[in-house]
């Protein structure tokens, strides 16, 4: 077989392979546009007993005042549960101090947020809830939302999961504009477009509620980089897939420091990519054997990378296929990438138009490019060196009072 042909067979499944990706998550942005139900169905259900987990490491600078937008949303402070992990200062009085129970966990060996909320449930099954709500340390969650998606846990028998955005730093740059976008993509306009075609989403890490019957069967106890998503994962393999609440909102602040907005964006997307790798292939099968669109759904969605990502794939693969169409050896490659170039721009462009003009002007939507060579020696790293253990983000020392 010869390299021309050889060039063409590669090219046209790396084309087939990127089409996946960029249809589904068109579709995805395009769902989100359709209008939310003005008729929300009424939830007839007493009151769940809630319990709600935080795990906490090293947090005294931002302890208090993620606890202040918790506690008023709940009849009993002894509910909140502060699970300080393996802290050196003082998380752990200060969540004393507001009156929330608060475990102290000391274990070197086994270190990252799965082992803290494991070591919350194990707590939890002596006198178990109704409704289990987890919240990260550094989050702020809206008035309201712990009541909203603990009770549609409760009637649905489901995890749900908040909106979870991020808030940019006072100054932005153009980077942390970007990737508060991009997080609103991902969190937001991805989610609410699967909820609007009656489908599933991932849980992404904080906001999230769960029935007990539900949660008590698995084990949260690793060091995985994207715990949340692979939990999300877990449950739906079970017959649990997590449904979104967009009525319920969380939010956390993208970090000051260039190598905090480093390790995190590391762990995220190494963990995301390593998930889309390794859970694709169980996902499908388990669909097809099991007859459940649900889970067809999740493993599409899951196939969207990183966005930086996917348009260095598409540029690189597009590149290559200019390359092949000026020998002569064939121009359909160039075609169909073309065409895919096309409708990612108009979903990013719908997505910007509809829900990120706040937040992105239209100038520094064009600063993009710049955001995805920032983020490129993040994704040679992946193939050189893979993260593997899970790394704390370093907060921003802000007091709370600050905050």
């Amino acid at each position: 077989m010869s390299l021309a042909i050889l060039l063409t067979i590669g090219l046209t499944l790396m084309t087939v392979a990127l089409a996946i990706p960029i249809l589904v998550f068109l579709i995805e942005c395009i769902a989100a546009w359709i209008q939310k139900d003005q008729h929300p169905q009424i939830l007839n259900t007493a009151v769940p007993q809630i319990a709600i987990l935080i795990p906490a490491h090293n947090e005294e600078f931002g302890i208090e005042a993620t606890l202040n937008t918790i506690l008023p949303q709940v009849n009993f402070k002894h509910q909140v549960i502060v699970i300080a992990d393996n802290c050196t200062d003082a998380t752990a009085s200060i969540a004393r101090q507001l009156g929330t129970t608060v475990l102290e966990r000391q274990d070197l060996n086994h270190q990252g947020k799965g082992y803290a909320l494991d070591y919350g449930l194990s707590f939890l099954a002596q006198n178990p809830p109704d409704v289990v709500v987890m919240i990260d340390a550094d989050c702020h969650i809206k008035s309201g939302s712990i009541a909203k998606i603990a009770q549609q846990a409760m009637v649905k028998q489901r995890p749900i999961q908040s909106m979870y955005l991020m808030e940019t730093p006072q100054n932005p740059t153009p980077k942390d504009s970007i990737s508060a976008f991009a997080f609103l993509v991902k969190n937001w306009v991805r989610p609410q477009g699967l909820a609007r075609l009656g489908f599933p989403c991932l849980l992404t890490g904080t906001g999230m509620a769960f029935p007990w019957s539900v949660i008590c069967q698995v084990s949260l106890a690793s060091s995985n980089l994207v715990e949340d998503m692979q939990l999300g994962i877990d449950l739906a393999l079970s017959g649990a897939s997590p449904l979104f609440c967009e009525d319920a909102k969380t939010l956390g602040i993208l970090p000051i420091q260039e190598t905090a907005a480093t390790t995190q964006r590391t762990r995220w997307e190494h963990g995301h990519l390593n998930t889309l790798l390794t859970q694709v292939t169980p996902l499908i099968v388990a669909s097809i054997r099991q007859q459940r669109l649900d889970l067809l759904a999740i493993a599409l969605d899951l196939c969207v990378p990183p966005l930086a990502l996917l348009v260095l794939l598409w540029t690189a693969t597009l590149i290559a296929s200019i390359g092949v169409a000026i020998f002569n050896i064939s121009v359909f490659p160039f075609y169909c990438l073309a065409f895919e170039g096309i409708l990612l721009l108009i979903a990013i462009l719908l997505t910007w138009f509809k829900f990120g003009r706040s937040i992105l002007s239209l100038k520094t939507l064009l600063s993009i490019p710049f955001y995805i060579l920032w983020k490129l020696p993040m994704y040679f790293n992946f193939l050189k060196k893979p993260q593997q253990e899970w790394v704390r983000t370093q907060r921003d020392t802000i007091p709370s009072s600050e905050a």
